[in-house]
């Protein structure tokens, strides 16, 4: 059952809906390294001061900002494997989500954020989009044999004990998702433009060669 929230639960929680807000236009249009709280709480006409009571720091609204991009993908890829998705439709989902805001997939791919380090929540929901990404990728028919790939995964032991799959998976799920992540960024930044050809064909070709 939905908690029932007070007024002043509400209000905060749309001021901290408004900042955020602010933060995705002050992003948009200089950088999330130019991002300002004093800036924000001059646009919403409050004084520096009252702003840190809806954001401890600049940290805690990227963290935030960051939460919430990773929250939305995480839901994005979830739904769409529970639908039955394909790989190749899969990443046509993620391309989606991608190109409806890039600003949001480049906080969390693209450079990071000088002196930003993100908090153990942030690691637990991209592990979710991972867990999908071993699922969608795991051989019906078995894995096959092992390849050099399973000498590298052998040498780190954090992957070994986290990841509930077989190399083979493994290496399948991040040949995907490095070859997504390379025709997005590409995509994004304007690469593909002058070569006039649909980036959505390409990614498709490179996920269905796997």
């Amino acid at each position: 059952m939905e908690t029932v929230k007070s007024p002043r639960e509400r209000y905060r929680a749309q001021v901290r809906a408004e900042v955020k807000r602010h933060a995705w236009e002050q992003i948009a249009s200089a950088g999330v390294s130019a991002l300002s709280l004093n800036a924000i709480a001059k646009e919403m006409g409050m004084s520096g001061p009252a702003l840190y009571r809806y954001f401890a720091g600049r940290d805690e609204l990227i963290t935030a900002l960051i939460r919430d991009a990773y929250r939305s993908l995480a839901d994005t890829v979830r739904a769409a494997f529970e639908a039955g998705t394909t790989v190749v439709a899969l990443a046509a989902v993620i391309r989606k989500w991608a190109l409806s805001d890039p600003h949001r997939y480049l906080l969390i791919y693209g450079t990071p954020v000088p002196g930003y380090h993100a908090p153990d929540e942030i690691t637990a929901i991209s592990n979710e989009i991972l867990a999908v990404l071993l699922e969608v990728c795991a051989d019906p028919a078995g894995d096959q044999p092992k390849t050099p790939f399973d000498a590298l995964l052998s040498t780190n032991r954090a992957w070994a004990a986290a990841l509930p799959a077989s190399s083979p998976t493994v290496h399948r799920a991040l040949s995907f998702w490095t070859r997504l992540q390379g025709v997005l960024s590409l995509e994004l930044a304007g690469h593909f433009a002058p070569m006039g050809f649909d980036p959505g064909l390409l990614l498709a070709e490179e996920v269905a060669s796997l």
